[in-house]
């Protein structure tokens, strides 16, 4: 059932997830498109997600902004009319740098695996701060079995970090680490299934990602005199066509249903161009997502030796990183 309308105000807006943004020519979403997605997502009881570019708005768009309650998501260093609200704890900054200063709740930090690696003391100075912060390795498709032990090292590394932290009794927040201590069900990205994006094209996408491939793909294939393709979903005035929606949900997917990397992002877009089906995920998807849980289960156990934390959560011993390996017991 859907949950949030994700609204992107420009073609050039930030990129949040595992996807990059390409698009580099702005394109700001009409007001009145503007306006009509927001009615759209009050008929549907949605929670309006807005993301926004790197330049100001224009003022007549702050009220139309304003007029439902939202969620902002903001490259660092925004500049805007419309400011983050200091009691809205699910606005969003989102950074391809360790930032200075972080005005929002939510930091997402969006860097390739090897620039994880290299700035490993940077990104655990941002620990104990009052923000939590997601880390989002943005080049997931060239995670390969070598670095398996690389991954597993730095999240000991960090671990012993946060453990400290605890014992101040700081509750710090970084989701690939402490997300799965507190879940008891999958908590995934769920593109398509709980969220929906809106384009600056009055178009509907699963998500930001299949957006930017599309202009993207468009862009190439005039140049070479191809058919365009489209990945939309649907538009404001036909409402939402989603293909075979019941192949975007959990209880269609055989493996990720009995798995219990319950922080997997399992990103449809990744899904999408590593596997070809939206509904299941690469080999480097489940290998991260399985170090994670198990670094998590770790962490728990340390902060358990300490005194009585998260009882009700159980994460169990496992000899597997990638649950296709054991397909057949599930």
């Amino acid at each position: 059932m859907l949950q949030y309308l994700v609204i992107l105000l420009d073609d050039t807006s930030v990129a949040y997830c595992h996807a990059d943004n390409p698009l580099k020519k702005r394109n700001l979403i009409p007001v009145e498109t503007l306006k009509k997605g927001i009615i759209f997502g009050m008929k549907q009881n949605l929670m309006i997600q807005y993301v926004f570019p790197d330049y100001e708005l224009p003022k007549e768009y702050v009220d139309v902004l304003e007029s439902i309650d939202n969620i902002k998501i903001y490259p660092i260093n925004h500049k805007s009319h419309v400011l983050i609200e200091e009691d809205n704890v699910s606005d969003v900054e989102v950074a391809d740098f360790i930032p200075e200063k972080v005005e929002s709740k939510n930091l997402v930090l969006r860097l390739k695996f090897s620039e994880i690696l290299a700035k490993k003391d940077e990104i655990s100075k941002l620990f104990g701060n009052d923000f939590r912060l997601n880390i989002c390795i943005t080049d997931v498709e060239k995670f390969t079995d070598k670095d398996i032990i690389k991954y597993q090292e730095l999240l000991k590394y960090w671990n012993a970090i946060l453990l400290n932290l605890y014992k101040e009794s700081k509750t710090p927040q970084i989701n690939i680490l402490t997300d799965r201590m507190l879940l008891d069900k999958m908590h995934n990205c769920d593109a398509g299934v709980n969220n929906i994006t809106l384009a600056p094209n009055g178009k509907f996408y699963l998500c930001p990602a299949f957006y930017y491939d599309e202009k993207t793909t468009v862009f190439n294939q005039l140049n070479h005199h191809k058919p365009s393709s489209d990945n939309s979903v649907g538009d404001l005035e036909n409402g939402l066509n989603i293909p075979n929606p019941e192949l975007l949900k959990l209880d269609h997917a055989p493996l990720c249903r009995n798995c219990d990397a319950y922080q997997c992002r399992r990103c449809i877009w990744l899904n999408r161009k590593l596997t070809w089906d939206n509904n299941t995920p690469s080999h480097q998807q489940c290998i991260m997502s399985h170090i994670e849980r198990n670094a998590s289960r770790d962490l728990l156990n340390k902060i358990r030796e300490i005194g009585e934390f998260m009882p009700e959560i159980d994460i169990k011993e496992i000899s597997y990183l990638d649950p296709f390996d054991v397909r057949k017991e599930f």
